[in-house]
């Protein structure tokens, strides 16, 4: 009797194969994209861009003659913020199990060795900042003190340490459009300046209104969040109060015209109008969620229309 397996048998056994591999590739990439917090490096590219565009628009420089410098600036600042979450979530590992965000992440579950997350993090620095090089080495500057204030300034030093880690924090986060305005343009513009304070000034009431919901979690985890140092009745002046602050902000924007100030300014009315609600409903953590969800959009919305109105 013949051994050989038929034709049914083999096609059964090569479609399991090919089914785990799959399911095997999907995983890599998904503890990947985990290790280097694909979300954050996500949003951050609409500022770069955003910065970017700006500057080839305000010094007359047409974008498809510099698609050269826009794949630089992009994988540049991609691939710098990418090794910094990752070196993040190496120093992280010892408490992210203690997060239910954090607990899956592949340093939590043993999946990859801290070593190579390390590896993978410096690795990713190394080419995002060779990659930067090709466009101004004030954007490479630039680039390599995002990554010191993320790395040093707020994970090794003031995460575990301060009760002002996120405004800390907030440096590194506001970084990424001046990195691509001075990937066209060195001379650094007042709009340049205003686009980081405008993103430096967003932070904080985004990430105390994720605190609040997380505030139990990072208690457990023994970092020094304002919810939890100082409670939900401090944070939430925190967070109108910088709110507050990106009133004035638009103003410095005046070049993107009326429209875009009208806008702007509406957005920022209607987050401090949201801001001073919380004073009047009593469930705090669904008034942060509604804070924390306004604030994803209010981002997404004010940097498009930074770009939408230069087109039209």
């Amino acid at each position: 009797m013949s051994n050989s397996k038929g034709y049914g048998e083999s096609a059964i056994e090569s479609d399991a194969s090919g089914l785990q591999t799959d399911i095997v590739k999907n995983s890599v990439w998904k503890d990947f994209t985990a290790l280097i917090k694909i979300g954050i490096v996500n949003s951050n590219l609409i500022t770069t861009f955003t910065g970017l565009w700006l500057a080839l628009h305000f010094t007359g420089q047409s974008f498809l003659n510099n698609l050269d410098i826009v794949f630089f600036t992009i994988a540049g600042s991609s691939l710098i913020i990418a090794g910094s979450c990752a070196i993040n979530n190496y120093v992280d590992r010892d408490i992210d199990h203690l997060m239910e965000r954090t607990k899956e992440r592949p340093t939590v579950t043993g999946k990859i060795l801290p070593s190579k997350v390390l590896i993978l993090g410096i690795s990713l620095i190394g080419l995002g900042t060779l990659s930067l090089l090709f466009t101004t080495i004030t954007a490479t500057v630039i680039g390599l003190l995002g990554v010191f204030s993320y790395v040093f300034l707020y994970t090794l030093w003031s995460k575990r340490q301060l009760v002002s880690n996120t405004v800390i924090g907030s440096i590194s986060g506001a970084v990424p459009p001046l990195i691509g305005w001075a990937a066209v343009d060195g001379n650094l513009d007042v709009m340049a300046w205003s686009l980081f304070i405008l993103m430096f000034v967003w932070q904080p009431p985004h990430f105390y209104a994720l605190a609040m919901r997380r505030a139990k979690e990072y208690e457990a985890a023994g970092i020094p969040m304002l919810p939890v140092v100082k409670g939900f009745k401090t944070t939430k002046l925190h967070i109108v109060l910088w709110v507050a602050a990106l009133l004035p902000i638009p103003f410095f924007l005046s070049k993107l015209g009326i429209p875009f100030l009208i806008l702007a300014t509406v957005l920022n009315l209607g987050w401090l109008a949201l801001g001073i609600y919380g004073y009047k409903i009593k469930d705090d953590i669904k008034w942060a969620k509604l804070m924390f969800v306004y604030s994803l959009q209010y981002l997404t919305i004010i940097f498009v229309a930074m770009v939408i109105v230069t087109v039209i």
